[in-house]
């Protein structure tokens, strides 16, 4: 199925978010680290936005967010078990598998622990199923993906497309992400991904793929 959102993805160094728009109208997934805002602010101007949506609040998707909602006067939507990692990311230790993930968790270690992200003050929790109907986007639907963090969520985009934030990441190739705070729900979120059919992913991390 064909979408009538086009769907436009913002590169910030390793880190990706992406704009969800009708033509006129948009909302944020995630928002890269603070060096990208300028570049996600020029985007973002461009169009009548509506919502910044958090995949999970860990500094390289949220750390804009509370510049982001300001500047727009749009609320922030996040998932409820992650709102702890505001106050310490420590609440929700990451492990890593395999090569790629010793090297990327290693990178981003004390990034982590040292960066403060910001509680955006105009903020509301969302969970499976909620739509994003208040927002001019109903067919748009947020489904749970835990295992990254506790509360990490991805949205579905019609029947066409699905953000994914860190459940998985395309770093070499496309699979499930190297990073985790629970490796067993983790796993159980790949195969709920895959159970959603064939649709375009879009990762927090590497360029989007049409499988993984």
């Amino acid at each position: 199925m064909s979408s009538k959102y086009e769907i436009t993805r913002i590169k910030g160094g390793t880190d990706n978010c992406y704009l969800v728009s009708d033509g006129k109208n948009a909302i944020l997934f995630d928002t890269s680290s603070g060096k990208s805002l300028p570049q996600v602010l020029e985007v973002c101007s461009r169009y009548e936005m509506k919502l910044l949506v958090l995949s999970h609040t860990h500094f390289d998707h949220a750390e804009n967010a509370s510049e982001i909602s300001k500047k727009f006067q749009i609320p922030v939507a996040y998932h409820e078990a992650d709102d702890e990692l505001f106050d310490n990311y420590d609440a929700q230790p990451l492990k890593s598998y395999g090569a790629v993930g010793f090297v990327v968790l290693k990178m981003s270690l004390k990034v982590l622990r040292e960066t403060k992200v910001i509680r955006p003050s105009d903020h509301f929790f969302v969970k499976e199923g909620d739509t994003l109907a208040e927002y001019g986007f109903p067919d748009i639907k947020v489904v749970e993906l835990p295992g990254h963090t506790k509360g990490s969520i991805g949205l579905l985009v019609q029947d066409s497309a699905i953000l994914v934030g860190d459940a998985l990441d395309n770093w070499i190739r496309p699979g499930m992400g190297h990073l985790y705070y629970d490796l067993d729900v983790q796993k159980k979120t790949v195969e709920k991904i895959r159970s959603f059919g064939s649709r375009k992913i879009y990762y927090g991390h590497g360029k989007p793929t049409d499988t993984f």
